[in-house]
């Protein structure tokens, strides 16, 4: 009986990937849990959704209910593990949260970034207030600011992956 398909025989060679993985620029073994995790965490649908769920933060200081903090808690630990490992790095979310990870080993060889994080910090607490005290216009404001600011803070960590990898820019 002859089996469906091309055979293997004449099948086209797979050629290797010019795009390094995740796997391979991570420092840490793939065994190493840290590196498993993260591996997850830069999956580009895992970086954007919790960016995008920002908001939810502000729910629970809105409506009084402290509850609500535990299932945006179990959401935001239980994000980057039910993601799949990002599989390469020619996303920007990826490059974004590899080049965080190399910068937070040494945040003060890079002090704008640096700034930018107090900043972005300072706007999510001021979105906070505002939510708690049923100001609309600066919790919203508070929440696109620092969007906006975490954003600008994911170009510069791309920058920084590129630069150390050398990959050009997409």
């Amino acid at each position: 009986m002859m089996p469906s398909g091309p055979s293997p025989m004449f099948a086209a060679p797979k050629r290797p990937s010019l795009r390094p993985t995740c796997q391979h620029w991570l420092v840490a073994s793939n065994e190493d849990f840290y590196a498993r995790i993260l591996q997850r965490h830069a999956h580009p649908f895992s970086a954007w959704s919790r960016l995008l769920s920002t908001p939810l933060l502000l729910v629970p200081l809105w409506t009084r209910r402290w509850w609500l903090y535990v299932p945006i808690g179990v959401w935001f630990a239980l994000n980057p593990v039910i993601t799949p490992p990002a599989d390469d790095m020619s996303s920007f979310a990826t490059q974004a949260i590899l080049g965080e990870e190399s910068w937070s080993r040494d945040p003060t060889s890079e002090p704008e970034v640096l700034a930018l994080t107090g900043f972005a910090g300072a706007s999510l607490v001021g979105a906070m207030v505002a939510a708690y005290q049923h100001r609309r216009v600066g919790a919203a404001a508070g929440t696109a600011a620092f969007i906006a600011l975490t954003l600008w803070e994911w170009k510069l960590w791309a920058d920084r992956f590129r630069r150390e990898l050398r990959v050009p820019a997409a």
